[in-house]
């Protein structure tokens, strides 16, 4: 079962986070205060968090731009019929029906412009453009979350293989020992000396099959948990990684009292910054939504221009001429454009999610609380496991060191002895898996209270 944690220990480091990035040097040694540093740094996803952010500034551009002159512009090249003459026919008194009437053709150029500037909306740009800075806010917290998700796995990955380098060095000297049980019984039997029969060697090997075994898969375990690193902190795969701790330690137990933790949490958690950006996005959203049914005022000037050489100018005031006429005028006007049905379906709509919200932020009161006396038990509870099993384990290689010893002396059959090496194992492995696990459940209160 501890092996089968430490894989998963290992393998949750394999977390794609980016290419490693090249290095010029061959050997690096790394605390884990610098592999946060570098994986912060080179982490991709933060980088695009920090891409959405600039996304989200992209749409309050858009909203404080609605503000500004809006050019309409349609010009084109085209042809039309010849005409010569007047309203009239050649009778001077009898209308003209010759539209239709095939004369040649000729070109038509028609040009028509208007700049408008808004000057009222009645607060629909002002509440948009609030929404907009309520996204950004959100946007910048999910940048924050990223990044203590980045800690939490390069800390994960960091004493992942710290508990699997000490696990092999468990083996290593497990294996070491056993190595000469087993060559002590082997000569032991050739020269028929000492208390020993053939099954305790047998018994020997057996324990050593099994204890290679381990070996070898705490070794994988290490490897991957060191190649996850190496791509969490964007290290070259060539590059040699060195990690400046010797062996996997407990870290300082936190001082804080859970009272105090909680009330941190509630104050620097990014949720609680991005649940209060939110509410007022949505608050400028129903008001823009409400603004909507109500008129722009606005001004401008809008004007025309169109030349068909071919086609006589017809000047009388009263008739107009699209293929040759000009003007243009300064204008003040009022406009609607709304959809009743619509409207108060997007009001609704935004009335649910601002409803929605707020029931978020009521849990996230008393959940983020939770969560933070959550890992505050976990942390309390892990410290206590990892004080008694370090005195267990120290007891167990005593135990295992005199087992050993009377053995030498043949005072201890082969079964005495690897019982002795079974409870050292158990006890030491579980001893590593609880120092990892209480350094990640302090790992965690920090996430969980908003330090990172």
């Amino acid at each position: 079962m501890y092996l089968r944690s430490l894989f998963t220990l290992g393998l949750s480091a394999f977390i794609a986070l980016g290419t490693p990035v090249a290095s010029a040097e061959l050997k690096q040694t790394m605390s884990l205060d610098d592999a946060i540093e570098r994986a912060l740094a080179t982490d991709p996803r933060i980088e695009e968090r920090l891409q959405l952010v600039n996304a989200a500034r992209a749409l309050l551009q858009k909203a404080e731009g609605s503000d500004d002159l809006i050019f309409d512009v349609n010009a084109f090249v085209g042809l039309t019929t010849k005409i010569e003459g007047g309203f009239f026919a050649a009778d001077g008194v009898t209308p003209r029906a010759d539209k239709y009437d095939y004369n040649g053709l000729t070109s038509w150029t028609s040009v028509r412009f208007s700049i408008i500037k808004p000057l009222y909306t009645f607060g629909k740009i002002e509440h948009f453009a609030d929404a907009a800075k309520g996204n950004i806010a959100v946007k910048k917290e999910d940048v924050r979350i990223q990044r203590g998700d980045t800690v939490l796995d390069v800390t994960r990955a960091y004493y992942g293989y710290l508990t699997a380098r000490d696990t092999r060095y468990l083996f290593e000297d497990v294996e070491s020992r056993l190595q000469k049980a087993l060559d002590l019984v082997a000569r032991w039997l050739d020269e028929e000396k000492g208390d020993v029969r053939q099954a305790d060697l047998y018994a020997l090997q057996s324990g050593m099959a099994i204890v290679k075994r381990y070996h070898a898969r705490a070794a994988s375990v290490e490897a991957i948990a060191l190649a996850g690193l190496k791509m969490l902190t964007g290290i070259g795969r060539d590059v040699e990684l060195e990690l400046a701790d010797s062996r996997i330690r407990p870290v300082a137990q936190p001082t804080e009292s859970l009272k105090v933790l909680q009330q941190r949490a509630l104050l620097h958690r990014p949720e609680m910054a991005q649940l209060e950006a939110g509410l007022r996005a949505r608050r400028s959203l129903v008001a823009a939504h409400r603004a909507g049914k109500r008129p722009n005022l606005y001004a401008g000037i809008a004007g025309t221009a169109a030349y068909s050489p071919g086609r006589d100018k017809l000047k009388n005031p009263y008739i107009y001429d699209p293929f040759n006429d000009y003007g243009a005028t300064p204008m003040v006007g009022v406009k609607w454009s709304w959809a009743s049905g619509v409207q108060k379906a997007e009001v609704a709509g935004a009335n649910a999610d601002l409803a929605a919200l707020a029931e978020r932020s009521a849990f996230a009161q008393k959940g983020i609380p939770f969560q933070v006396a959550e890992q505050f038990h976990h942390v309390q509870g892990h410290y206590n496991a990892v004080v008694e099993l370090k005195q267990g384990s120290r007891a167990a290689r005593r135990w295992m060191t005199s087992r050993y010893i009377d053995f030498e002396a043949g005072l201890e059959e082969a079964e005495a002895i690897l019982a002795a090496f079974q409870g050292y194992v158990l006890v030491y492995s579980d001893y590593l898996r609880a120092v990892n696990d209480y350094n990640m459940h302090v790992a965690r209160l920090r996430y969980v209270t908003g330090d990172y």
